[in-house]
């Protein structure tokens, strides 16, 4: 397997949009500044494909469409929110079969001040997909956990999403072995990065690095998946 790491796509543009609008969030300022956020998006788009292209290298499962595909809008929806900032002061994009609304676990990249990061997994599933997980964990838990509590996984991601139910879910018994992954809500991980990280020539290896590190979680998810949802 080669991975190719050659290509420097800029991202201080994109960096210094996110920071600059997180200060001049309202819509004349943007309006007076749309082809700055353009050339931001475009960058981070550029990024977005060649970093896809590697990850389907590494994970042959995931095929990559078009940049659009994965990256979320800039526009909140404000409608039931007390903060009425009409845009979002970050860039994301989960890359995932389907799509940046897939329901299969992927890989998620956020560049934000202050609150960047690379991760990924399965977030708050809807019903099936997540009695569907459950059900894997309940006969595979140790095939999890050998994964989760791997070194070199525990090393790039620490921690788990802490967002777990305080008792064991219904139709699983409370007393088993995988009580405590059952309880989970959410299968997701996330590995803090700093601005300098981002706008170094090797940001585009770190986030190759870490979405490999994160494949076999998502290998389980999402064959737990697919094995289970009809």
């Amino acid at each position: 397997m080669k991975l190719y790491f050659m290509k420097n796509i800029e991202l201080k543009r994109v960096f210094d949009f996110i920071e600059t609008i997180e200060k001049n969030n309202n819509r004349e300022w943007y309006t007076g500044n749309k082809s700055f956020y353009l050339d931001a998006k475009n960058d981070f788009e550029e990024f977005l494909e060649f970093i896809a292209n590697q990850l389907e290298i590494i994970d042959p499962n995931f095929h990559f469409t078009k940049a659009k595909d994965y990256t979320f809008r800039i526009y909140r929806d404000v409608r039931f929110s007390k903060n009425k900032a009409p845009y979002k002061n970050h860039f994301g994009a989960f890359l995932a079969n389907g799509g940046r609304k897939s329901p299969m676990a992927g890989y998620y990249l956020h560049l934000e001040p202050g609150a960047s990061f690379i991760g990924g997994g399965v977030y708050r599933p809807d019903k099936d997909y997540l009695k569907a997980i459950r059900q894997e964990m309940y006969y595979s838990y140790k095939d999890y956990e050998k994964i989760v509590l791997n070194d070199e996984f525990n090393k790039y991601f620490p921690t788990l999403m802490p967002d777990k139910l305080k008792t064991g879910p219904r139709d699983f018994p409370k007393n088993c072995d995988a009580i405590e992954w059952l309880k989970y809500k959410s299968f997701a991980v996330g590995h803090s990065i700093s601005k300098e990280e981002i706008v170094s020539a090797n940001f585009a290896k770190e986030v190759i690095n870490g979405f490999s590190t994160l494949k076999p979680m998502n290998d389980f998810l999402n064959n737990a998946i697919l094995e289970n949802v009809k």
